[in-house]
């Protein structure tokens, strides 16, 4: 997203079922999460917020403490 051209027009995803419908083409064609997002804004104007609702959450990794001795 930081080298994307602000001039140059980008269609504008709004309806939640239209942005599930790009996102459904995207996903299978990406490698990680990010991928997604980064094709997604680089193709796409869209509502952020949006997208993120839409994606699964990604449970965080689990950090396990260390035991004492």
């Amino acid at each position: 997203m930081l080298h994307a051209d602000p001039l140059h027009q980008r269609p504008a995803l709004v309806h939640p079922s239209i942005l599930a419908h790009a996102l459904d083409h995207l996903i299978p064609t990406a490698r990680s999460r990010a991928e997604v997002w980064q094709m997604l804004t680089d193709r796409y104007t869209v509502d952020l917020d949006a997208v993120a609702a839409l994606l699964p959450a990604e449970d965080p990794e689990p950090r396990w403490l260390l035991a004492r001795d």
